[in-house]
């Protein structure tokens, strides 16, 4: 068994905290996984990843999933697939959910870090975020906004 190096502080990133889990860098660039701690009604845009799958694991909580024209319900303990070039989001329905995410191949890691700001021991919620400049920046990684997000 290898040591990949657990690592990452925890970041503010579009309301909710991120924190990347294990790196690129620590896979030889074959995955990343992130950690996203959310809050109920958090819902990214619906968007396009051109380079890399991502497989989302709920740990806490309940989160609507939406992959093409299908939604998936899913609790703690379930899994779902968002294949690259295929529109997608998530919704959360709890109070607060938590889910790890694996990104295949990585590098996508490096746009959430690049727009998430630190979290503070002071931090009672999340500082606001400039949602132009985040959109912007995403298609330097191949990542495309394809519509709102979704709502309840």
């Amino acid at each position: 068994m290898t040591d990949i190096g657990l690592s990452g502080e925890p970041f503010w990133f579009l309301g909710g905290r991120t924190q990347i889990l294990v790196p690129g860098e620590a896979t030889g660039r074959t995955m990343s996984v992130l950690m996203f701690d959310d809050p109920q009604g958090q819902a990214p845009p619906l968007h396009v990843h051109d380079g890399e799958d991502e497989v989302w694991i709920v740990l806490d909580g309940e989160i609507s999933f939406f992959v093409g024209d299908a939604r998936h319900d899913l609790t703690a303990g379930q899994v779902a697939h968002g294949p690259r070039g295929v529109p997608h989001s998530y919704l959360v329905r709890s109070p607060q959910s938590r889910m790890a995410v694996v990104y295949a191949p990585s590098g996508i890691e490096e746009w959430f870090r690049k727009n998430g700001s630190p979290v503070s021991s002071l931090d009672e919620a999340p500082p606001a975020f400039d949602i132009g400049a985040i959109v912007a920046s995403a298609e330097t990684f191949r990542l495309h906004v394809a519509g709102p997000p979704p709502t309840a």
